[in-house]
């Protein structure tokens, strides 16, 4: 039975940049039970701890706005959670915010609408010619793309992915792009197809998600319960 729902910030760092998602699960997993959290079980054959996500993070990616909701089964002051669980993490995760949710929220995942992210690559081209190139895309009103994985290949508009985007010259001589896109149940955007469809040919050196922009609870919750009263 879940009685508190625990809302985690936390950020991946370098050292942490290169596990997958399930990894990163299982990682979160070891160190609720290290540190004797009372969490949740899911129900079946299979019970599993009730903790979730709001967005997996892809591999090589950094990131300090990780957002995870821990379900317990006993009611536990926020203050002692976040001791017994900052003696537990692993180097390279780190422990930002804790807050208490409500437990008739809808999922983070249904919550969640848009990422922020900041990509440093190299491109030898005038920040002014890269603003030309970035200004043509978010002036499509669409950009097919394929994204090929082994033999499967999945069509889509990349365009509808993007939000916006921002472009400026690091100090060091790179470029750095701020890109807001789409994370929602219609799609999520890759900060990597929105290089190379502005023509830079170089992987990106770095990229790091700043910020998630996941809907307020007050009004998610609101609209949870209309949704209830239409079923009806």
């Amino acid at each position: 039975m879940k009685v508190q729902r625990l809302r985690v910030t936390f950020a991946r760092d370098e050292e942490q940049k290169y596990i997958t998602h399930l990894d990163l699960m299982r990682a979160w997993e070891r160190v609720l039970e290290r540190a004797r959290v009372p969490v949740a079980l899911s129900k079946g054959f299979s019970p599993r701890p009730r903790i979730a996500l709001a967005a997996p993070l892809a591999v090589g990616v950094t990131s300090d706005c990780e957002v995870l909701d821990v379900f317990l089964s006993e009611r536990m002051p926020l203050a002692r959670f976040i001791v017994d669980i900052q003696a537990q993490l692993p180097n390279g995760i780190r422990l930002i915010d804790v807050t208490e949710a409500p437990l008739g929220m809808p999922s983070l995942q249904s919550l969640l609408q848009a990422a922020v992210y900041v990509v440093e690559v190299t491109d030898p081209r005038p920040i002014e010619q890269l603003q030309r190139a970035l200004d043509e895309v978010l002036a499509r009103d669409e950009l097919p793309w394929e994204h090929r994985r082994g033999d499967d290949v999945r069509r889509y508009d990349l365009r509808a992915l993007i939000f916006d985007i921002r472009v400026c010259r690091s100090p060091q001589g790179t470029v750095q792009l701020t890109m807001r896109l789409r994370a929602d149940e219609q799609g999520s955007g890759r900060p990597e197809q929105v290089t190379a469809a502005l023509g830079i040919t170089e992987r990106p050196l770095r990229i790091h998600r700043s910020r998630l922009e996941i809907q307020q609870p007050s009004l998610a919750l609101a609209a949870h319960r209309a949704a209830g009263r239409l079923a009806d």
